[in-house]
């Protein structure tokens, strides 16, 4: 019996299929030849970020006013994200705050979602809501 499966062994290597099983290849003839094209590729793209890396550092050095525009952007970006962060911070408070004085802070959360909606689009969502619930028998 020619084409017998040996036993599944999790440590051994997976044997080449196809051709070069049936070719009788020894394993490490067939490893290497499984592993230069991932070896090449893996070059190839190294190669490339390296090119374009060098492309860009070109292009930054080269062009002074092109840096500091970025940094500009870059520290006004980080300033608005300081701002946002102490704004929710400022939000949050006020719910606390609400909360200690016994409001429900779902139901200020839920009003502060329905005043954001316009009032035609407020209105289809409740009619389509009492619908649901007329079906549903929870009115």
């Amino acid at each position: 019996m020619a084409d017998e499966i040996p036993p599944y062994d999790p440590l051994e290597p997976p044997r080449p299929k196809g051709k070069a099983a049936a070719a009788g290849d020894d394993s490490a003839a067939a490893e290497s030849a499984a592993e230069a094209p991932v070896a090449n590729l893996q070059a190839a793209v190294s190669e490339a970020r390296k090119q374009t890396g060098e492309r860009l550092s070109e292009k930054v050095r080269s062009n002074g006013l092109a840096s500091q525009e970025l940094r500009q952007f870059i520290e006004r970006i980080e300033t608005l994200e300081e701002d946002k962060k102490s704004i929710a911070d400022d939000i949050k408070d006020v719910f606390g705050e609400a909360k200690g004085r016994g409001y429900d802070t779902k139901a200020i959360r839920a009003i502060i979602r329905l005043r954001k909606q316009d009032s035609g689009e407020r209105a289809a969502f409740e009619a389509v809501l009492d619908t649901y619930m007329a079906a549903l028998g929870m009115v």
